[in-house]
């Protein structure tokens, strides 16, 4: 699956902001104090914005306080990520998006992670949901449950879409974050973004610390099992929900699975292509972001982006049209080689 291993360390790399909680990447200092006073301020600021937000009662800016106060330590137990999210799911306009954000509800350290509650709902909630089963897929792997994990495919694959749920959270947070003023400390007088900058960074940051479905278990099921030709049915099934969904690591995966499961070669090819333009695109946005720390009015328009409430995907195509990129990469273009 090595194909696949690169392809995913391609995008993740491409989706990746330099931040620390959420901080946006200062401008050079000469010594290391400035950055570590700015990272200071950048704290406690997502501290007093998350204790703002959280006086609200709505399911939206709850989950908007639940994501900016989970990265922060020391907070009392009102303003943490389990309460917070126990207050937004108790609305009547609580959704699959704050459910899903509950998944993280957990320890890694006591092995309990992700939340199985927020999973048993979820299936209740959101059944037509690829991400769901995907997610439930590598949870019965992990526990050995061959037969649920088969079970689990033939559900993804049958699912009318696959939502992640990060366009609710970018949402959520672009709406929040300007709530309180970013305070002058928070970032260099040197970065031309200013407070848009470090509300950007913020959103994007925090919004892509979402749950993740198990696309490597997937990927491997389906290679490993593609001597059969039931499960490659529905391999080849779900990549088709895969690449007309919200994710771009998941879009990754279905086109990986076309590529690598069909018997037609042309749909092989159109899927190579379509991987390549992908990778392209993850990349273009990236830079798109790291201008955007620099630059009041390209932060200002990523902020509005977040807003709309789309897919992750959606809102990176519509930040390419809107600065003139083609979501095709160039002819003869090839993307870094990632390290195997």
């Amino acid at each position: 699956m090595r194909g696949w291993r690169v392809a995913t360390l391609a995008l993740m790399a491409a989706l990746s902001l330099p931040v620390f909680a959420a901080t946006p990447k200062a401008a050079p200092a000469t010594s290391k104090a400035p950055a570590k006073d700015q990272t200071k301020a950048l704290l406690q600021f997502q501290r007093d914005l998350a204790s703002v937000i959280a006086l609200r009662t709505d399911a939206e800016p709850l989950l908007a306080a639940a994501l900016l106060a989970r990265p922060l330590t020391g907070t009392p137990e009102v303003l943490s990520y389990h309460a917070l999210l126990e207050r937004a799911s108790r609305n009547e306009d609580a959704g699959p998006a704050v459910t899903w954000a509950q998944l993280a509800d957990c320890s890694n350290k006591s092995g309990d992670c992700p939340n199985t509650d927020a999973l048993a709902k979820l299936e209740q909630q959101a059944p037509d949901n690829a991400a769901v089963w995907l997610l439930k897929l590598a949870v019965d792997d992990h526990a050995g449950n061959k037969d649920s994990v088969r079970a689990d495919l033939t559900r993804a694959a049958s699912a009318k879409l696959y939502d992640d749920y990060m366009g609710n959270s970018l949402k959520a947070l672009a709406n929040s974050v300007s709530q309180l003023p970013p305070p002058a400390d928070t970032f260099s007088p040197l970065q031309g973004a200013g407070a848009a900058g470090v509300q950007m960074v913020l959103v994007y940051g925090l919004g892509a610390a979402q749950p993740m479905p198990g696309f490597q278990v997937t990927a491997r099921f389906c290679e490993d099992n593609k001597s059969d030709d039931g499960v490659t049915a529905d391999c080849l099934k779900l990549a088709k929900v895969l690449e007309w969904g919200s994710s771009p690591l998941g879009r990754s995966l279905g086109l990986h699975l076309r590529e690598t499961l069909s018997t037609d070669a042309a749909q092989q090819q159109g899927a190579r292509v379509a991987r390549q333009n992908l990778v392209w695109q993850m990349q273009r946005f990236a830079q798109l972001t790291m201008q955007g720390q620099g630059d009041k009015v390209t932060a200002q328009k990523l902020l509005a982006l977040a807003r709309t409430g789309g897919t992750e995907m959606s809102v990176v195509l519509s930040a390419l049209r809107a600065y003139g990129i083609p979501a095709e990469a160039p002819a003869g273009w090839e993307p870094a080689k990632a390290e195997s």
